[in-house]
């Protein structure tokens, strides 16, 4: 394959959206078939899910099919080997930790003599987790998606996955399901998932949140549904933006590239170097690799129409670019990536130094993977367990604290024009202890 090198000077948002096709509008055609999936299954329920699953998964459930049984999950430990299960259990431990320390404590605060405020936290009391079908499988979104959910106290967590021929939901999902404590499980795949997690059946009791990953059709199914529903993001191609200078391994900068790509041809790889020498060795690299390498077609497509290596003129070049794309995964690998670290203020995760591939935060190094593509790391951040939990302000007042407040709110509802705001005041100052 031949690739070109940009100079950062050409670099402008403009490109960067015509070139990897980010923040694109939603299909009018899939729209409108969303819209008819979810109207389908708010009408006609599980009889719409039993049908929509036969027409796109070419699957014929019935409906004492829907919901995984218990028996399937205990069968689903035979289908997979130890060192899976153990290394489950090993990321789970990981994740756990690391996200522990994000649970919000009670906030407390004497604004004035005889004013308390406070500020407590509730958990959200039931979410779905979407988990893809299709080209791979992903027991780890089931990690990332439930554990912070857990840790903030989630009372009910339900899984939708779509199911595979034989009317089964992968042994692996199954079991990492089943590891952290999940056992209400659907075999629904697509948009008609979340729709019908969103509205709920005579099988499926509705959630108040939906996240995770998808296709096309489950994230339009998810914005078009956000109105009734809360959701974490609507998730787009993943990707990769790779900060290295010339002392870099282009070996590593190669497959880690390709570890991002690989999971679908609109999936996003940006290398940015102040070293041309070194984006030629990876030009090199990459031909070199492409010869033997899995998923070779997936990672040849997005090489061709998604991924660009850009020339910068220094460091601080590369660290300007990359806040301006806002990558969901910014990988840097220079002699000192900590240098680098307070001049980056948008990325969805970091990973810093030659020995921190991508690929251990996609697992199970503890860090969360469900991250804000499409330019959203500009003013969204990775799941945690802070999307669990709604915050609510306590507000109390002794008589010595609505006086010192008496005045300042009168003035206000005077000048709103809001009269009975200043007489739910006054009244209680005419009142006597």
């Amino acid at each position: 394959m031949k690739f070109e090198i940009i100079e950062a000077n050409e670099v402008n948002y403009s490109m960067i959206e015509r070139l990897v096709r980010r923040n694109q509008e939603v299909r009018v055609d899939i729209k409108n078939e969303v819209l008819n999936i979810i109207q389908a299954v708010k009408n006609q329920k599980d009889k719409a899910i039993i049908e929509l699953t036969k027409k796109y998964d070419d699957v014929s459930l019935r409906p004492d099919e829907i919901k995984v049984g218990k028996e399937e999950i205990k069968k689903a430990y035979n289908k997979v080997n130890k060192e899976f299960i153990k290394a489950i259990n090993e990321a789970k431990d990981n994740i756990f930790k690391f996200h522990e320390i994000q649970k919000q404590k009670e906030l407390k605060i004497q604004i004035k003599s005889g004013i308390q405020i406070n500020q407590i936290f509730r958990p959200i009391e039931s979410i779905g987790i979407y988990v893809p079908g299709g080209r791979a499988i992903y027991p780890s979104t089931i990690l990332m998606g439930s554990i912070p959910a857990l840790i903030a106290g989630v009372k009910r967590i339900i899984i939708s996955s779509p199911p595979n021929k034989n009317k089964t939901v992968a042994p692996e999902i199954l079991v990492a399901a089943n590891e952290v404590g999940i056992s209400e499980i659907y075999k629904i795949g697509g948009a008609q998932a979340i729709a019908a997690m969103a509205y709920g059946t005579k099988i499926i009791s509705p959630v108040q949140k939906i996240i995770g990953p998808g296709n096309e059709w489950v994230n339009t199914a998810k914005f078009l549904l956000s109105n009734i529903i809360s959701i974490d993001l609507p998730a787009g191609p993943s990707e990769i933006l790779i900060i290295a200078d010339g002392n870099a391994n282009p070996d590593f900068i190669t497959i880690d590239l390709f570890s991002q790509i690989e999971h679908d041809p609109s999936n996003i790889g940006i290398i940015i170097s102040p070293s041309e020498r070194l984006i030629y060795q990876v030009f090199e690299k990459i031909n070199v690799y492409l010869n033997d390498i899995p998923r070779k077609d997936i990672i040849t497509s997005a090489l061709k129409n998604n991924c660009l290596f850009i020339k910068a003129g220094d460091l601080n070049e590369c660290c300007k670019l990359a806040n301006m794309i806002a990558p969901e995964h910014l990988q840097i690998m220079t002699k000192t990536p900590k240098n680098l670290l307070k001049k980056i203020f948008n990325a969805g995760a970091i990973f810093l130094g030659e020995n921190t591939p991508v690929a251990l935060g996609d697992y199970c190094a503890g860090t969360n993977h469900i991250l804000p593509t499409g330019g959203m790391a500009k003013s969204c951040s990775g799941l945690t367990v802070n999307d669990f939990l709604k915050s609510i302000n306590v507000l109390e007042c002794n008589r010595k604290g609505l006086i010192n407040l008496s005045n300042c709110t009168m003035i206000l509802a005077r000048q709103e024009g809001l009269m009975s705001h200043e007489k739910s005041i006054k009244i209680r100052l005419k009142e006597k202890n």
